[in-house]
């Protein structure tokens, strides 16, 4: 229920990261990561908003207050920050490495 927010704080970081640093990023000195963080800004918001429409679908995010359904039994706080640690942090650890192993292999030369 609350394993988009971790991908959803990466996906802010590095829309900031991009946004502070966009006239090094698109330019050649940069190295193969540095000019591929666009994409994984789009991965990252992209996976985030189908997560969303996910949970809303089915009844784990509410549009009343606390918003989040594990809010509204006993214990819930602990199911919350269990799936953000335990589902949202691989996950979004994983986006980064498979994005990260694209952007090095995208940037090598090509073998004759």
């Amino acid at each position: 229920m609350a394993c988009f927010l971790v991908p959803m704080a990466q996906a802010i970081a590095t829309t900031i990261y991009r946004r502070h640093n966009s006239a090094s990023i698109g330019s050649e000195g940069a190295g193969a990561l540095k000019r591929e963080v666009p994409a994984l800004e789009k991965m990252l918001w992209g996976g985030t908003v189908m997560l969303i429409v996910d949970h809303i679908i089915n009844g784990e995010i509410i549009f009343s207050f606390p918003f989040f359904s594990a809010f509204t039994v006993e214990g819930g706080t602990q199911i919350f920050l269990r799936e953000m640690l335990t589902v949202g942090l691989p996950m979004s650890l994983t986006i980064t490495v498979v994005w990260a192993l694209w952007a090095v292999l995208r940037r090598r030369p090509a073998k004759a």
